[in-house]
This record gives structure tokens, C-alpha cells and sequence, in this order.
């Protein structure tokens, strides 16, 4: 229980800093963009382009971020075998409190009390889900289950990123919340995947859930990165929390026998629930309004600026 606590919270730095080290670089391209002028930036319907999306991914603090994403991938991979979903998931949620202290110094945000006041309830809740976690279910299922999952990662990342696209700037919470599903999925089929304990080359290509592990960590990748582009930072990592937090939870306590101990089912629910709320408060409260007569992004102005303040 300790090293998977100590893995998944290890895994929370690597995507928190990773977070804002993307949000830098996908804001860097945006201004580079719209200082050129370039018609190609957007879709019809105001969101990034394919090809502004891979000029974002292209920038090296992306770059490091992408090198970070990685990593924690790799210890939330290990925390989702050694912790139940409900915990694992949740701790590594935590990084949107690591993405919201960075962003005061690499993003320049303020942060709000209501902020501040909702990023300590997610921290309060993870303490009280520590205290309740038991211990985790087996993860072994029918292997038809593995591919319900890949069908329904695949409809989940494919019909997403439609409707982002059809959405544009205005879909921003919509694109973290759909990415944080995507991680989600990640984090069942890392739990579910065979041929990992023991290790068998066979088992491990032939099965389904590995190939839901690569669309879900590709596609929800693509979808977070859209998110960052076109909204808040904090709000967009917090709908991402939502995403990548409940449905793994119930499915694990339903689906792969993750448990509470013994009387502390309650504390188990209501950390849950109080972790969930505090991450979309942080979502409602974390979109920036633009302070009047400040300088629009894109604008020759604001390409002026130092990163922090023209990214605020």
C-alpha cells in the first residue's frame, strides 16, 4: 500500500508539471499563430487546427511536458496494479493542485480564495480515501470484457474529438473532461491487461486491452492538448480529474472487486464524492476572465509580453 501511495503521488508531479509545461508551449504556438495571421490556426468553428495542435507539440517546454506525461504514465501504471482504481486514480488527480501552484509562476494566474478553498477540499478528500482504501480487487475478467473495452475506448476518443472539433473555442472543459476519460480507460486496461504478472509476450500482444491502453493514452493526450489550447489551465486539468477519477472508481469497485476496509465504506464514498465536487469547483471557478483593457491574446501587443502575463 505505501509504495503504491508513494507511486501514484510521484506519478501526480510528473502529470501536474507536465500539464502546465504543455499549457506554456500550446500558448506559445497560439500567439506565434495569431501573430502571423494565419487562417490555418483555427477551424470554422474558432477551435485549434490539426496543424496548430502539432506546431504546440513541437514546442520544447511541450516537449518536456510530453517527457513528464510519459513518466507518470509509467507510475500510474504501477500505482493502478498496486492500489484500488478508486485511490490510485484519484492521488494521481492530485497533480491538478501541482498544475494549479505552477501556473502562479509559469502561467502567471491568480488564483482565486474559491480557488484556493476548492484545491484544499480535493486535498482533504484524498486523505480521507487513504484512510478508507482496502485492499485492491485481482483485475482478472473474461477476456470479452477487454474488448468491450476497446470498442468503447474507441467510440469514447473517435466520437470526442468529432464533437470537439464541431464545438471549437467553445469546447474546452468538454475536451478535458473527454480526455480525462480516455486516461481513465488507460488506467482500467493497465489493471485488466494479461500477460504482465507473469510476463508473456503472447498473452500481452493478444490481448485487446493493450490496444485500448494506446488509443486512450494517444487520443486523450490529442484532447488534452486541444483543452489547453483553447481554455483555462486549472479548469481544463479539473474536468480532466472528473474524467480520469469517476468512472474508474465505480468501475473498480464494481467491476474488479476493489474494496474499502472493513466499516470504512462510508469514509470511502464520502471522499469520493468530496474529491469529485472540489475538482469541478476548481473547473467553475478557474475560467479567466480578461481584465479590461488588457491586450487580447494573438494580438501584437500581447506577443510582447513576457509568457507568464500574456498567458494570463
Amino acid at each position: 500500500m505505501i509504495i503504491g501511495l508513494l507511486t501514484a503521488v510521484a506519478a501526480s508531479a510528473c502529470y501536474g508539471t507536465g500539464s502546465v509545461l504543455q499549457a506554456v508551449g500550446s500558448r506559445k504556438s497560439a500567439r506565434r499563430e495569431a501573430a502571423k495571421s494565419s487562417a490555418s490556426g483555427v477551424t470554422q468553428h474558432g477551435g485549434p487546427s490539426l496543424s496548430s495542435t502539432a506546431k504546440a507539440a513541437v514546442t520544447w517546454e511541450f516537449m518536456v511536458g510530453t517527457v513528464l506525461d510519459f513518466v507518470g504514465f509509467g507510475l500510474g501504471a504501477l500505482a493502478a496494479r498496486l492500489l484500488p482504481l478508486f485511490l490510485s486514480q484519484t492521488v494521481i488527480s492530485a497533480n491538478l493542485v501541482i498544475t494549479a501552484v505552477l501556473g502562479i509562476k509559469l502561467l502567471g494566474i491568480r488564483l482565486s480564495r474559491a480557488e484556493w478553498s476548492s484545491i484544499g477540499v480535493v486535498c482533504a478528500a484524498l486523505v480521507l480515501l487513504a484512510t478508507a482504501a482496502g485492499p485492491e480487487g485481482s483485475g482478472h475478467t473474461p477476456i470479452a470484457t477487454h474488448w468491450w473495452l476497446l470498442v468503447a475506448t474507441v467510440v469514447l476518443i473517435g466520437g470526442g474529438t468529432l464533437i470537439v472539433r464541431l464545438l471549437g473555442g467553445r469546447a474546452a472543459i468538454l475536451a478535458g473532461l473527454l480526455s480525462g476519460l480516455g486516461f481513465g480507460a488507460l488506467g482500467v486496461g493497465v489493471r485488466v491487461l494479461n500477460g504482465v504478472d507473469p510476463f508473456h509476450l503472447p498473452s500481452l500482444l493478444g490481448d485487446p486491452a493493450l490496444y485500448a491502453i494506446l488509443v486512450a493514452g494517444i487520443g486523450g493526450m490529442y484532447l488534452h492538448t486541444v483543452a489547453l489550447q483553447i481554455g483555462s489551465v486549472n479548469g481544463a486539468t479539473a474536468a480532466l480529474v472528473v474524467g480520469e477519477t469517476v468512472v474508474p472508481g465505480i468501475l473498480g469497485v464494481l467491476w474488479l472487486g476493489d474494496s474499502s476496509r472493513p466499516g470504512f465504506a462510508w469514509v470511502a464514498v464520502l471522499g469520493f464524492v468530496v474529491a469529485v465536487a472540489g475538482a469541478v469547483a476548481v473547473a467553475w471557478f478557474g475560467e479567466p476572465e480578461p481584465e479590461p483593457g488588457a491586450p487580447q491574446a494573438g494580438s501584437p501587443e500581447a506577443d510582447e509580453l513576457p509568457t507568464e502575463v500574456a498567458a494570463h
